[in-house]
């Protein structure tokens, strides 16, 4: 550990977690229902009409999530349907939602698992119009999928921590906990769909941590436990919807936290990562319980003032181990973080599709 050491010791850090834990078990359920049924409870189930789009006639998939372009040689776990236990989930139709959003712009913001969601929802509406006219811009902070005959934009803004990241001279970057000017560039869409946790998770020992200093309330710290770090960095973003969205303009939903299976230990299988996995984990109660993570998310949601919808994705995106690229992609190692595409992801925006159109 660096000069500086945690803000919190360990113990308080434990303490704060644990608060938030009790609290987040009483919170307010900030999720919506479909006439009383929980869309986010239920199984996977094979469905012979699946995928919802074929890979090779969208022109958006990124060859990061391209499994079959990278020649995955088994393709079950492009079969699998969510299945809520307590009613049907609509069919997605593309029509439908370019109709009800056009002349709308619709922002994801994030970081690689919002580019996931984003490349999807814009293969799943092509799908359905393959002759209207498109265009794709990508740039490493703001990206765009623009469906030209509805006047229809979809864009992505790159941001792994929601918060501010920024290089300061002679101290290098600092991850600023209680800052978002970036923010300006997310004001006049008509949806903001946010998403944050797996950057949080890096660290300088796997050399893949981006910033050298955390800054909350002018002061620098070389660390800080990171669950603590990620509650204050979301509870400021909190405080900027609060005071920077007009729900009568503006839709707001959050991903949810979308988990990894590098650890087989954590579905009961100790020696196996998600390589070779080829089937959904069937189980009712993941062994690994919920991510501590999302009590987070669950805790800054149920104090948030504005309306934001939670999509709720964590627990069956859990089951999905089969869902990763692994090593089919265009990155060397093993890939058991994002999610192929078509696959996994198609099912997060049916049930942004089904939280628009059921309300």
């Amino acid at each position: 550990m660096g000069a500086g050491g945690f803000h919190f010791s360990a113990a308080v850090a434990l303490l704060f977690l644990n608060s938030i834990a009790a609290a987040a078990a009483a919170a307010v359920n900030v999720t919506g229902s479909l006439q009383g049924c929980n869309i986010f409870r239920g199984k996977w189930v094979y469905d012979a009409s699946y995928p919802l789009y074929n890979y090779a006639t969208c022109p958006f998939i990124d060859d990061e999530f391209n499994c079959l372009k990278f020649k995955r040689p088994d393709q079950a776990y492009l079969k699998y349907r969510w299945q809520p236990f307590s009613c049907n989930l609509p069919r997605f139709n593309g029509v439908a939602f370019l109709q009800r959003f056009k002349g709308k712009k619709i922002m994801f913001v994030g970081d690689s698992l919002s580019f996931n969601m984003w490349q999807s929802l814009g293969c799943m509406i092509h799908s359905w119009v393959p002759s209207s006219r498109t265009s794709f811009t990508r740039r490493d902070g703001l990206s765009e999928i623009a469906f030209l005959d509805y006047d229809f934009r979809l864009l992505l803004y790159r941001t792994p921590y929601l918060v501010d990241m920024e290089k300061q001279q002679n101290v290098g970057t600092v991850l600023k906990l209680d800052s978002i000017r970036s923010g300006d560039s997310w004001l006049g869409m008509d949806m903001l769909i946010f998403n944050t946790w797996h950057w949080w998770t890096h660290t300088k020992a796997s050399q893949s941590q981006p910033w050298d200093y955390i800054e909350e309330g002018g002061k620098l710290y070389k660390d800080m436990n990171r669950l603590v770090a990620f509650y204050k960095g979301l509870t400021t973003w909190a405080r900027w919807v609060n005071r920077n969205v007009d729900p009568s303009k503006t839709k707001v939903f959050f991903q949810g936290i979308s988990p990894t299976h590098y650890l087989g230990r954590e579905w009961n299988e100790p020696s196996k990562s998600c390589k070779g996995e080829s089937q959904p984990y069937f189980g009712l109660k993941y062994p690994a319980g919920t991510p501590m993570a999302g009590v987070v998310v669950e805790k800054v949601l149920s104090r948030i003032k504005k309306p934001v919808y939670l999509l709720d994705v964590t627990l069956l995106s859990q089951y999905r181990k089969d869902g990763h690229p692994t090593s089919y992609s265009i990155h060397n190692g093993l890939d058991c973080s994002h999610w192929c595409l078509p696959g996994l992801p198609d099912t997060w925006n049916l049930l942004l599709y089904t939280a628009l159109f059921s309300g």
